[in-house]
């Protein structure tokens, strides 16, 4: 067997030793759809075979492996202490209450790297996978750290280290992310990169100093759910059709508005996959890049460096784009050069943050960008909103699918103006977001809380859901 038993993780958090042992088969490992199965027995279940076939979506092949090393494996992978919240039981939880203490620098290096605190890690970083996970939230608190996961957009609970390992868990993930574990007083940012059950995974880290110690936030970019069809997203046929329509234009300015965490990044994403047949050049500048598109060059914003929007939509500008995506415009200067590259025949791709789609254009003018330009160059507005769905299994009640929440899994809302005569002669006389608003509602956009109303018609989601997200 070529695969280092102590070195396993977990495949499925669904995965109990007793049902391991009971079979006598032991998951190694996941990787391009081929489960790897360990077993000491001659001829194990087909069923339990197929039921680990089933849950980790993969073909199995079998190994014969020794007996006692299995067996071992089993209880320290699938055991007590195979979870996050069972390792810290183990830990225990009686330190001394009060602020978590600061250790010398080296004994803080080596707690970080021994094997409990590692363990640790790695199980809060599978387990938000396994969650569905956005963000990991660590905050040091005097006696605690504090740790909790967003799941479809909210902030919930999850298990959380005794004080005593604080500092070495935060240390554990600035170590992974090659930042100083020695700078406790200022701001960093970094980047994991994590292969975890045949999928990869970049974690963003961000640390700031806090009073008790430090505040980490990591962001889960998985590949495997970074990539979503333009179909897929949410809209309405009829929305979908006029977007559809927007992003097929040769040239002009085409914008995705919301809060942060709205999708606007994901619904640009699908936008290029929807629209690029590969005998075009697109280039993409994102602040930072968040997933890979293949065949697109995407310029990460690095503003020590020089390179800020601004900068590199200049230099795109020089490289003959047919169609370029930029993350955000975020100010004068890009506003400008996006709305003049849409001018002379390109196709421009951003985001804007506004609370509606009539919004974005009294944006544009207020970013200094003259009221000709932006009414000859924007072609359509997608504002929209993310909620969260009615779980499936349970229908809204609470079950352990959904982590009791009543929800899994969360769904777009869009509220879609698309350019016309009308709204191009308002734009230019400087009427106003309600009056651009009004004109658009004559036209047939339909509003995020009309949107909303419709999924809560169909059972998609609930009021609450809807007024939680659209105010």
């Amino acid at each position: 067997m070529t695969v280092d038993l102590t070195a396993l993780t977990p495949v499925s958090t669904a995965l109990t030793a007793a049902f391991l042992e009971r079979h006598g088969i032991l998951p190694l490992e996941v990787r391009d759809g081929v489960l790897r199965v360990g077993s000491w027995l001659e001829a194990p279940d087909p069923q339990a075979l197929d039921d680990l076939a089933i849950l980790c979506k993969a073909r199995v092949v079998m190994e014969r492996g020794e007996e006692s090393a299995l067996r071992q494996a089993i209880q320290r992978v699938y055991g007590a202490e195979s979870t996050a919240q069972g390792m810290i039981d183990a830990l225990g939880t009686n330190a001394p209450t009060g602020a978590v203490p600061v250790r010398a620098l080296d004994d803080l290096v080596a707690q970080a790297n021994e094997a409990p605190v590692v363990r640790l890690v790695n199980l809060l970083i599978l387990e938000a996978l396994q969650a569905r996970a956005s963000d990991v939230h660590l905050e040091t608190y005097a006696g605690t750290l504090r740790v909790r996961y967003r799941v479809d957009g909210v902030l919930q609970d999850a298990p959380s280290p005794p004080s005593q390992l604080a500092a070495a868990v935060v240390s554990r993930l600035k170590i992974m992310a090659e930042l100083d574990i020695a700078e406790r007083r200022a701001p960093q940012d970094g980047r994991i990169r994590l292969r975890l059950q045949d999928r990869g995974v970049d974690v963003r880290v961000s640390t700031i100093p806090a009073l008790h110690g430090e505040s980490v936030v990591l962001r889960l970019l998985d590949a495997a759910r970074g990539r979503i069809a333009l179909d897929a997203l949410g809209m309405a046929d009829d929305t979908l059709a006029r977007f559809r329509a927007a992003i097929g234009r040769t040239h002009g300015v085409v914008l995705a508005t919301g809060p942060t965490g709205s999708g606007k990044t994901t619904t640009l994403y699908a936008a290029v996959e929807a629209v690029r047949t590969g005998r075009e050049k697109i280039l993409a500048v994102e602040d930072p890049v968040e997933y890979e598109l293949p065949g697109v060059p995407q310029i990460p914003v690095h503003e020590k460096g020089g390179v800020t929007f601004a900068t590199a939509l200049r230099a795109m500008l020089r490289q003959d784009p047919d169609i370029m995506l930029v993350g955000e415009i975020r100010d004068g200067e890009t506003a400008a050069i996006a709305t003049q590259a849409a001018l002379t025949g390109h196709l421009v791709l951003s985001t804007l943050h506004t609370n509606d789609a009539a919004g974005a254009l009294t944006r544009l003018r207020e970013l200094g960008v003259e009221a000709y330009l932006v009414a000859s160059t924007v072609e359509a507005v997608l504002a929209q909103r993310l909620v969260r769905v009615r779980c499936p299994e349970c229908q809204g009640a609470g079950c352990d699918a959904c982590r009791r929440t009543g929800y899994r899994g969360r769904v777009g809302i869009h509220e879609l103006l698309v350019m016309s005569d009308a709204l191009r002669q308002a734009v230019r006389q400087g009427a106003d977001t309600s009056e651009l608003r009004r004109i658009a509602a004559t036209e047939g956009m339909r509003t995020l809380r009309e949107e909303g109303e419709r999924l809560v018609a169909a059972g998609i989601t609930s009021r609450e859901e809807i007024l939680r997200v659209v105010s």
